[in-house]
């Protein structure tokens, strides 16, 4: 079984796809499929299916839908597999698991990737930072589940991944930074300032990108926007790092033509205090 969920949900057992095309199935095996291998609780099931609201009939209709799931899991397995549907969506006291291998899953890869290079990064090896996070951020198919109506549960487990899929993007970019690719990434980066226009790390990067292209003014640009907008909307000032890097480049501290120095940190911490 291969089952995505960066992106739309898919899942294929022998090249047979076997998501369900009803919305609360759909969740249902979404939230098992973020943890193979562990038992997902029959409450915690019902309240992302239906939230505190629960109705009379919750725990006959859940068995219906895992049925349902089963009957699609043992079409797509065929006769002539050993094992049945009821041993990989399996019954276990008080929940349900599918008995499937982390790595059948792409946000185990992607995790995985993930730690392989914040350790590289850590640890000043730019290039495979770069590398390995690039890697984990390319199994992104768009918006973690998509195309699944998100309850509670999901909606916690999607705004998790999608937040660590901003992290990760924002790391690789510091080692890009720091492997001096810095035109390379204007692009990426006009575009992301734009989607996060309060974002102080992203804008950090945007100006350091700018500012070594030789295009002085158009980074103080993006600071002088970013600073308006954060006292027309919240009334406060940009953070000590954020000025501090303002206030370097207005001086031409020759700090910041610095790619890669001693201090393996984030391009928003260059100068932190």
């Amino acid at each position: 079984m291969k089952i995505k969920v960066l992106g739309p949900l898919d899942a294929e057992v022998n090249g047979i796809s076997i998501v369900p095309t009803a919305g609360k199935p759909r969740q249902i095996l979404a939230l098992l499929a973020l943890y193979p291998g562990r038992v997902m609780p029959v409450p915690t099931l019902m309240e992302e299916i239906w939230g505190a609201d629960l109705p009379q009939s919750a725990l006959t209709t859940l068995q219906t839908y895992i049925l349902q799931l089963r009957r699609r899991l043992g079409t797509a397995m065929g006769p002539d597999v050993p094992g049945s549907a009821k041993d990989v969506l399996a019954t276990r006291y008080g929940g349900y698991l599918l008995q499937i291998p982390a790595d059948s899953v792409d946000v185990h890869t992607y995790e995985s990737l993930v730690a392989e290079g914040r350790q590289a990064f850590e640890s000043g090896e730019d290039a495979r930072a770069s590398k390995c996070l690039g890697d984990a951020l390319d199994l992104w198919e768009g918006p973690a589940l998509v195309d699944v109506r998100v309850g509670p549960i999901l909606d916690i487990e999607v705004m998790r991944l999608e937040e660590s899929r901003l992290v990760t993007r924002e790391r690789r970019i510091d080692a890009d930074l720091r492997l001096g690719r810095h035109v390379e990434l204007i692009a990426e980066l006009t575009d992301l300032i734009a989607r996060h226009p309060q974002h102080e790390g992203l804008h950090s990067q945007a100006m350091v990108a700018l500012y070594r292209s030789g295009r002085q003014a158009s980074a103080l640009d993006v600071y002088r926007r970013m600073r308006q907008r954060l006292i027309d909307e919240l009334g406060v000032e940009p953070s000590p790092q954020l000025q501090r890097l303002h206030l370097a480049m207005l001086a031409v501290d020759p700090r910041l033509d610095v790619v890669a120095g001693p201090r393996h940190s984030s391009t928003f911490d260059l100068y932190a205090a």
